[in-house]
């Protein structure tokens, strides 16, 4: 991997590619691209570290009230039932579905207060000072759990629940779930005003690279070190250093095709199977679907459409092609692979809308004969097969695609 050739600044290898780039140091609003395959490699626009603090600092106080407090409250005929954010988690384990349950706890509940709460704390370390040790493996986890707290997700989940039950019954949000509301939008905002590359060039500065000179990046901070450090823990932010991922096709692979053969059952199989008055009614995701076009709500339908059908789908095809491209080595539109792979790994975590919709509205219809809901076979199988997909683009290394067989990486 050659160094790139500017004497200003510091280098840094593109997550994607594997390029070495010297990055100047940036004012608003411009940003830095790499230059082979045209990835943002730094944006400066709007971010602000006392921004970024506050804004974790805000959301980790929301979510305490959001997980305790009560969701929303759904009255019939003189009874009332009351939900808070784990309701959903103990309606699926009491249904038989302790996958299903652990899935929701931990991406709902557990991961954004052990996200925010690093995140806080790193970024607290790094404006108060003196600062405490370890702190890029710290700002390394909160990174990674990132791609795992979905309060944001969770929030269309919550509205499209609630836009469910409100059809038929009467609904009051309670204190919980307005702070759900702000916690999500402070979330939004957190990622948006967040500076990651700054963070991480506050915690240890990168090193320049000779225009000569080759260098290996660590796969989450990009610090650009010499091969002979390869083994060796990153010393910005403790990640042992690799050229590429190790088993990342083999990985990959191995997880796509669990969700391909899971694929099937979550759309043949019920999401959840209501019951009225004695009689079961099955719903599959197309049927949720359909339901929320016939009741005029064809916004939601379109965005359980696209997260639930469309985006899980266009994932497999995805990874399938990345993963042909890394054993073929056929190098055209290799740009394109890689800006379809940032679509593919940002945008699968929403395909936990549908779950996380029944999260919110199973709970609340549980009236016994009159009315009552469970999760079906289908709402494990959906979950597992976004899960590992996920995972699959998680594990997979771009920067292979960019490798041509008969050189070493650049």
């Amino acid at each position: 991997m050659p160094g790139g050739p500017g004497p200003w600044g510091m280098t840094i290898g593109c997550p994607d590619c594997g390029a070495l780039e010297d990055l100047p140091p940036l004012r608003p609003p411009f940003q830095a691209i790499c230059r082979t395959c045209r990835a943002p490699l730094e944006r400066t626009l709007g971010r602000s570290p006392d921004a970024a603090l506050a804004c974790a600092l805000a959301t980790l106080v929301l979510l305490l009230p959001a997980n305790l407090a009560p969701l929303m409250t759904v009255g019939i005929m003189g009874a009332e039932r009351t939900t808070v954010l784990g309701s959903g988690v103990a309606a699926f384990w009491e249904g038989g579905w302790p996958i299903l349950a652990c899935l929701v706890a931990a991406f709902a509940v557990a991961a954004p207060l052990v996200r925010f709460g690093l995140l806080s704390f790193v970024l607290a370390g790094l404006q108060l000072g003196p600062r405490p040790r370890g702190l890029g493996r710290l700002y390394r986890w909160a990174m990674w759990l990132d791609h795992w707290a979905m309060t944001d997700v969770f929030l269309i989940g919550f509205f499209i629940g609630y836009s469910r039950v409100a059809q038929h019954l009467s609904v009051t949000i309670g204190m919980g779930g307005w702070c759900l509301v702000a916690a999500a939008l402070m979330t939004m905002l957190t990622r948006a005003t967040l500076d990651r590359r700054a963070v991480w060039r506050a915690i240890a500065p990168e090193r320049q690279v000779g225009e000569h000179e080759t260098a290996i990046s660590c796969t989450t901070c990009d610090y650009a070190a010499p091969p002979s450090a390869e083994g060796t823990p990153c010393p910005r932010c403790g990640l042992k250093l690799r050229r590429r991922m190790p088993h990342a096709v083999l990985r990959a692979s191995a997880l796509s095709l669990a969700a391909l053969a899971l694929y099937a059952p979550a759309n043949l199989y019920p999401m959840a199977v209501a019951g009225q008055l004695g009689r079961e009614i099955p719903h599959r995701i197309v049927d949720g679907v359909r339901e929320l076009f016939q009741a005029g709500l064809w916004p939601l339908g379109i965005v359980i459409f696209c997260t639930s059908i469309a985006i899980p789908l266009l994932k497999l095809a995805g990874m399938g092609w990345f993963i042909l491209t890394v054993q073929r080595r056929p190098h055209r539109h290799l740009r394109l692979k890689t800006h379809l792979y940032r679509a593919i790994d940002e945008l699968g975590r929403w395909s936990y809308v549908d779950v996380f919709t029944l999260a919110t509205f199973l709970p609340l219809i549980q009236f016994g004969g009159l009315a009552s809901a469970r999760a079906g076979a289908g709402a494990p199988a959906f979950a597992l097969v976004v899960t590992l997909t996920m995972l699959a683009s998680r594990l997979f290394d771009p920067r292979l695609m960019w490798d041509l067989p008969a050189e070493s990486p650049r």
